[in-house]
């Protein structure tokens, strides 16, 4: 029924978007405009006409047109300072992301890319350009709204290290004393100059905005089997690997192969390499290519591919049209994934892929 419901209103909407396009041609610009502009005002007020200008692309006299027409509508305010939102303007942003999701046709592109990828499900986030400064964001915040829908009493969370995965822990609300015996662990070891960006950082700010249980696992990224079988034997490791072979959810970063390779010290013949394999993503410390095959994998310590194949609870979160053949890659692997991606690269998938 509810479903039905759905779908009616979809339909109602999109009728209703054909009829003011009749109407008023330009209304569609006019509403991404003043979209845009509160959409930035919000992430970055306060903030002036010019800036705001360079930041959007858009004249400036754009801009004043906007920002008066908000202003009007006691969506913003306008002080010396600059352009800042108002708790009227983030409830209407809020609301707003619905109907534009509907107006710049993202529900079909969801359905399209779902259809090409065999996925569980799809949620795109519209961008502005290919460039959009705050996609991430909205990919971690987008992500971060969805894992909150999965977790119930006593789910064990895993995270992957990466910027996006930090954009949907900053931008997770905290959740203290709505869920019980939550655990979040890490999915795989790993010590890096950006600290902030590492799998145990991620955990340790995560639990804290449930207030729950983390473990946190420090090894380096490249062991040999040796080391692995004998850290194995370690209590506090074997302890946190088979929390991590018990994940009920996992969210994760998807790497185009050939970035995550200089990102983890591989040189320049070991990179070119795993592209003449055919390698185009990489997670879990194996190298993928596009039919989801393994082409190469490095001796870590963290959730094994099998794991990964069997879990029911996958969060995928990428951005740009360069991920395209990663992502490709790595919904081959489990059906079960729900992929958070932006607009421009759920374009791509389905402009290189629709005929397969």
């Amino acid at each position: 029924m509810d479903n039905k419901r759905n779908n009616k209103d979809i339909f109602e909407i999109d009728e209703l978007i054909g009829v003011l396009n009749n109407m008023v041609p330009d209304f569609m610009d006019v509403i991404e405009i003043r979209y845009s502009v509160l959409r930035v005002i919000n992430f970055l007020g306060p903030i002036g006409r010019r800036s705001l200008s360079d930041k959007l692309d858009l004249t400036e006299r754009n801009i004043r047109t906007a920002s008066t027409a908000l202003k009007k509508q006691g969506l913003i305010n306008i002080t010396q300072e600059g352009m800042n939102i108002t708790t009227r303007g983030k409830n209407t942003l809020d609301r707003l992301k619905y109907v534009f999701h509907i107006l710049k046709g993202l529900k079909v592109l969801e359905d399209k890319l779902k259809g090409i990828l065999k996925i569980e499900k799809v949620i795109v986030v519209p961008n502005s350009s290919e460039d959009d400064p705050f996609m991430d964001r909205e990919m971690g915040k987008t992500a971060a709204n969805y894992l909150k829908t999965c977790i119930e009493d006593n789910s064990i969370v895993g995270l992957t290290g990466g910027t996006t995965m930090s954009q949907l822990v900053m931008e997770y609300r905290n959740d203290k004393n709505k869920f019980n015996n939550i655990t979040i662990v890490p999915a795989r070891g790993g010590l890096g100059k950006r600290v902030e960006y590492q799998a145990n950082t991620l955990v340790q700010n995560l639990a804290n905005k449930l207030d729950c249980n983390y473990k946190t696992l420090y090894t380096p990224d490249f062991l040999s089997k040796d080391t692995i079988e004998s850290l194995l034997k370690e209590p506090s490791i074997k302890e946190i690997v088979e929390l991590i072979e018990d994940i009920d959810i996992l969210a994760f970063g998807v790497g185009r192969a050939d970035a995550m390779a200089g990102r983890r010290g591989l040189n320049d013949e070991e990179i070119e390499a795993l592209i003449e394999k055919g390698a185009v993503s990489e997670a879990f410390g194996y190298y993928f290519n596009e039919s989801g095959e393994i082409v190469h994998e490095i001796s870590t310590i963290g959730i094994k591919l099998e794991t990964f194949k069997k879990l029911e609870n996958l969060i995928a979160v990428a951005g740009g049209s360069d991920k395209a053949e990663a992502i490709v890659s790595i919904s081959k692997l489990n059906k079960n994934l729900t992929l958070v991606c932006d607009e421009s690269v759920a374009k791509k998938i389905i402009y290189k892929y629709k005929e397969e």
